[in-house]
């Protein structure tokens, strides 16, 4: 079990940061005692052997909370708990302005009778020596939300494309679009099965009725439109930091022309290592 322990200086990006490790399979401990740690890492490691990456999230609450990390990371040492820090900086102003415009107080202005300039002075004093340990810097400066989460994908994923999931539906107009979907097509303007005696029953995971829907030039026409425009978009979406991309293919009744396109999308999708998930809304309704 890989443990990773997320700090740095407050406001520097810290829950974002665990947003993006979640995305890529990492499970989140926010705000974890740091007196706690190797107690925890031990018993998490027993209790949980399927789960492969934790990320513990300690946050600088003052000299004495930091004086508790040291003893966590001394013990994790010697119960030889393998971990990593990745260490969150960011420059003084661009905290401040972050301060000022979230109306958030900084955590140790709360403990002492401090502006937040003195605040993030002490912080950055207080984290020092845990910045120089760090296995992992990253400087949030210049980098919006999208971009730390590139960078951390980047840093801890072997093959960075497919951590956005994409969510491939087939659906029915006449039972209502996608409202959460992202890109909503329409196949009603292709043949139907549904008109085909033999063919009226089956459904589109059916290869008889893929072949009746895609023996047409418009229909084979389209479905490479599609995988052209798909292959476009998604590295567009995974630059702003989408972590899950609905893409949404509607006919009459969600059963034939819809649950085909899905279908050939999804193994397009696959083949180019994306992380698929196929639902078919509608396919079962009378």
């Amino acid at each position: 079990m890989e443990f990773m322990i997320v700090t740095g200086l407050s406001g520097a990006g810290k829950s974002r940061a665990v947003d993006a490790l979640e995305d890529i399979g990492y499970y989140c401990v926010d705000n974890l005692p740091p007196v706690l740690l190797a107690q925890f890492a031990q018993l998490f490691a027993e209790a949980h052997q399927s789960v492969e990456r934790v990320a513990l999230i300690v946050d600088s609450r003052g000299a004495a909370v930091i004086e508790d990390f040291d003893r966590g990371l001394k013990e994790m040492q010697e119960r030889e708990i393998p971990y990593e820090i990745m260490f969150l900086d960011c420059d003084d102003e661009v905290l401040l302005r972050r301060f000022k415009e979230t109306r958030r107080p900084h955590p140790l202005t709360e403990i002492g009778d401090i502006s937040i300039k003195e605040a993030i002075a002490r912080d950055r004093q207080i984290l020092q020596h845990v910045k120089q340990a760090a296995d992992y810097l990253i400087d949030t400066s210049r980098l919006s939300a999208a971009q730390l989460r590139e960078q951390i994908v980047a840093i801890f994923t072997e093959h960075p494309e497919t951590v956005m999931t994409v969510q491939c539906m087939s659906f029915g107009f006449k039972y209502g679009t996608p409202r959460d979907a992202d890109i909503v097509l329409d196949a009603r303007c292709f043949p139907n099965p549904f008109y085909v005696d033999d063919l009226k029953n089956r459904t589109g995971l059916e290869p008889v009725v893929q072949d009746y829907v895609l023996n047409c030039e418009h229909s084979r026409e389209f479905q490479n439109r599609l995988y052209h425009l798909v292959d476009y978009m998604l590295p567009l979406y995974r630059n702003e930091g989408k972590s899950r991309l609905l893409i949404a293919i509607g006919c009459t009744g969600g059963k034939h022309r819809s649950v085909t396109f899905v279908e050939k999308l999804a193994e397009h999708l696959q083949q180019n290592g994306a992380r698929v998930v196929v639902n078919h809304r509608d396919i079962k309704k009378l």
